[in-house]
């Protein structure tokens, strides 16, 4: 599948034959200056290319004979293959264990208590359910190492961090990634039939992540969960992020095997972006699409004007070149906002499928600027919101010292940075000191993930309040 002159990149499978070991995955991130270490492992090269790997195979495909083909939801042009319903099989009994499990009674001042059993019995029946769900040659893989742990170690590591935290009794996109990771881990020991291009990719989203994602938006109505490291209104969404890739994928122009994933554009009479604002429209679409599902959620949860409880979602809707656009910037927030935070991905845990290993390609960041000239050489101005700072250690492992984070003068201010809906443009520049610059990584499918704030485009004015107003605010809308 050759997109410019490329090969699209595609998550490597393992031949156990030639031997692996496995490991007891680890935590490796402790403070923020080791999410720059992060980004230039191999983990996060394969999670981003399973990511983009899954996200291309949602475009509306275009047959030679002029034929467009979508993938709505609860669509028939997908055909499950048996890994496919294997999984489905494992969630549906997951969500027995929540049917059977009551409330506690009393006020919390958190989520119920209730959550605590119901991850309990979670945990205890997984050895269980991974039994009945998955291949045997491919739970029990061993290691080279006689001595060493089985695939099952790994693949138990993932599939237990995708159900929220027992201890902060909260959910978020960190729990989304370990479930994104589970998934990534059955791939690379071939545990999902080898179709053509695409084919599997769009099974694995609309037969598994999407029944994934709603069965945890019950779990998080059913015990009121609280959001895992939520930026409030300043925030995509207060626990996923991944349903607004593949949703808006869905809707963007169709593609042949040998085409480009497509910057801008959508298909042919879909929902316009601004209908994210419209209750009946969401309602309607939120039945065949990932994107309209997750604001509908949203609109289950929470009261008032949809600009006001969600305004960054609001300014994206106001995107005018169309649902792929709105897709390639919705990868680039995924990498900054997400694989590149250290809130997120702090209990993310490295064994040998998702290695702490440097990609060979990986280019070293520089040298945290305090601690190699004893002294600020860049004024620092700090933010007045609670935003984590990245700092300079989150630079992107293949940008060079020639492509320097352009000061706040550039233009590149963040969504941030405008006042909240109902009032005027900001008086103050609130630009984060240094922001994570993702602006070049190894060529294929990665190339799209650069931060949202990498462009020259600063962001629109501020929300005027008008729910009706259209105006492009997103920080990477053109």
């Amino acid at each position: 599948m050759a997109t410019d002159g490329l090969i699209a990149r595609v998550l490597p499978t393992i031949d156990l034959s030639e031997g692996h070991t496995f490991l007891v995955p680890s935590k490796r991130i402790n403070e923020t200056d080791d999410v720059s270490e992060f980004l230039c492992s191999k983990a996060y090269v394969d999670i981003m290319t399973f990511l983009l790997q899954l996200n291309r195979s949602m475009f509306p495909a275009k047959f030679p004979d002029g034929r467009v083909q979508t993938w709505p939801l609860n669509g028939e042009a997908v055909e499950f293959s048996a890994p496919i319903r294997q999984l489905q099989q494992l969630l549906s009994k997951i969500e027995d264990l929540l049917d059977a499990t009551p409330l506690e009674p009393g006020e919390w001042r958190y989520a119920n208590g209730a959550f605590k059993v119901w991850h309990d019995k979670v945990k205890k029946e997984t050895p269980s359910l991974l039994a009945e769900c998955l291949p045997a040659e491919i739970l029990h893989a061993r290691s080279s190492d006689p001595d060493g742990p089985t695939a099952e170690v790994e693949l138990t590591e993932y599939f237990l961090g995708s159900w929220g935290s027992r201890e902060r009794m909260d959910y978020g996109t960190g729990h989304e990634l370990s479930f994104l990771t589970f998934l990534g881990a059955i791939w690379k020991l071939n545990g999902f039939p080898k179709n053509s291009p695409g084919v599997e990719e769009r099974t694995i989203v609309l037969g598994v992540i999407e029944p994934y994602l709603e069965l945890m938006r019950a779990v998080i109505k059913k015990f009121k969960l609280e959001p895992a490291g939520s930026h409030g209104v300043w925030g995509l969404d207060d626990h996923s992020f991944i349903p607004y890739i593949f949703g808006s994928a869905q809707l963007g122009p169709p593609i042949s095997d040998s085409d480009p994933v497509p910057e801008t554009g959508s298909l042919s009479d879909v929902v316009n972006p601004h209908g994210v604002t419209k209750a009946n429209v969401v309602e309607e679409e939120r039945k065949v699409n990932m994107y309209f599902s997750a604001i509908g959620f949203i609109n289950d949860v929470k009261k008032g004007p949809f600009w006001e409880h969600s305004q960054m979602l609001y300014d994206i809707s106001g995107v005018q070149a169309g649902w792929a656009k709105i897709n390639k910037g919705m990868i680039k927030m995924y990498n900054a906002e997400v694989l590149s935070k250290f809130p997120v991905v702090q209990h993310f845990r490295f064994g040998s499928l998702f290695s702490w290993d440097r990609h060979p390609s990986a280019i070293p960041p520089p040298p945290r600027i305090h601690s190699s000239s004893g002294q600020e050489t860049r004024p620092r101005q700090v933010p007045t919101t609670t935003l984590q700072d990245p700092g300079p250690g989150t630079k992107a492992p293949w940008a060079t010292a020639s492509q320097s984070i352009p000061p706040p003068s550039a233009g590149t201010t963040a969504p941030w940075a405008t006042a909240r809906a109902g009032g005027g443009p900001s008086t103050t520049t609130r630009v984060p000191p240094v922001l994570p610059d993702t602006s070049r990584l190894p060529p294929g499918p990665m190339a799209p993930t650069r931060a949202p704030w990498a462009s020259s485009q600063p962001a629109g004015p501020a929300p005027t309040g008008n729910p009706n107003d259209s105006t492009t605010k997103a920080p990477w809308a053109k």
